[in-house]
């Protein structure tokens, strides 16, 4: 089928990556270029990049409501839009020019997590499960029927691993919904608007550790976190971000809460109702390191308690 596809960060590009093999892709829409880095360079989206590197037209328009912009998308004569973490929402007039509309590659086992960022806030609600769904999109926020639901199990995974996972496995299901699509054998689910929640954006600063919360708080800020949402805080006077963490193991000698100990070649940060150990973590301006390593060099902390705090 002639598919123009929406997306942009590598969830998506990873999407594009399967469906380009089996189907016309006609056209990709992705966020503008944007500025990131110490260097302030200007970025492409990992989906522009795959477009420009398979010879896929890429346009990056600011609105998707402007009068040109509609001209070119009815233009291309798609059967169908594709649309994975694009970004945007798209409005009626866009969603009324495919042939069989618009599908969304969501990942949320729908109606939960409705929004911007649905791997993060079921990983910080605790959910045991994620999934992805392959949805018609209609003008709601993520409110249209879907076609195909797949789960897999959290199991202690971070938000980059399981975003990688769903990524692939939306691939699947949604070369399967198009296949149904054009055979006309597929079969829509309406979604229960009372069972439905929300998965707003990631603020920033919302994974930093606190002291004052629970260590499962504190733990699956970390697991929930990623290369664009950081989980940070400051040990002394230093300032780091945690890759990886615990629960402190059974038997250690739990810091007080808002205090740092290392104990036994273990980093331990106290916290409301114990202690969260440091696995790997990454000082400003430094590489990844051991929190072994880590606290080597922190002035202070072989020798006695120091204070952590929130970012």
């Amino acid at each position: 089928m002639r598919i123009a596809f929406m997306g942009t960060p590598e969830f998506a590009a990873r999407i594009l990556i399967e469906i380009k093999e089996q189907h016309d892709i006609v056209c990709v829409h992705t966020r503008p270029d944007a500025v990131r880095g110490r260097g302030s360079k200007l970025v492409s989206s990992p989906v522009k990049r795959v477009a420009l590197e398979s010879g896929i037209p890429v346009r990056e328009p600011r609105t998707l409501r402007d009068a040109g912009e509609l001209a070119f998308l009815r233009s291309l004569a798609p059967d169908v839009v594709c649309v994975a973490a694009y970004g945007k929402i798209l409005p009626q007039v866009v969603l009324d020019v495919p042939r069989f509309g618009c599908l969304n590659v969501h990942a949320s086992l729908l109606p939960k997590y409705r929004g911007a960022a649905p791997i993060e806030r079921a990983i910080l609600a605790g959910d045991e499960q994620v999934g992805v769904c392959i949805m018609r999109m209609e003008a709601g926020l993520d409110t249209g029927p879907f076609c195909i639901s797949r789960s897999v199990a959290v199991a202690g995974r971070g938000c980059e691993h399981l975003t990688g996972e769903l990524a692939d496995i939306g691939s699947c299901a949604l070369l399967s919904a198009l296949a149904e699509l054009e055979t006309g054998a597929v079969r829509w689910i309406d979604q229960d608007d009372a069972c439905a929640s929300y998965a707003p954006k990631i603020e920033r600063g919302e994974l930093d550790l606190d002291p004052a919360e629970p260590v499962a708080v504190n733990l699956r800020r970390v697991q929930a976190s990623s290369t664009a949402h950081t989980s940070r805080c400051r040990i002394g006077a230093k300032g780091i971000t945690v890759v990886s963490a615990g629960a402190a193991p059974e038997g250690a000698r739990a810091p007080a809460q808002g205090m740092a100990t290392f104990s036994s070649k273990k980093l331990l940060l106290g916290c409301a109702d114990g202690a969260v150990e440091l696995h790997e973590v990454r000082p400003d301006g430094k590489a990844t390191m051991s929190a072994k390593a880590f606290a080597a060099g922190v002035q202070g902390l072989k020798n006695s308690d120091i204070d952590w705090e929130k970012r």
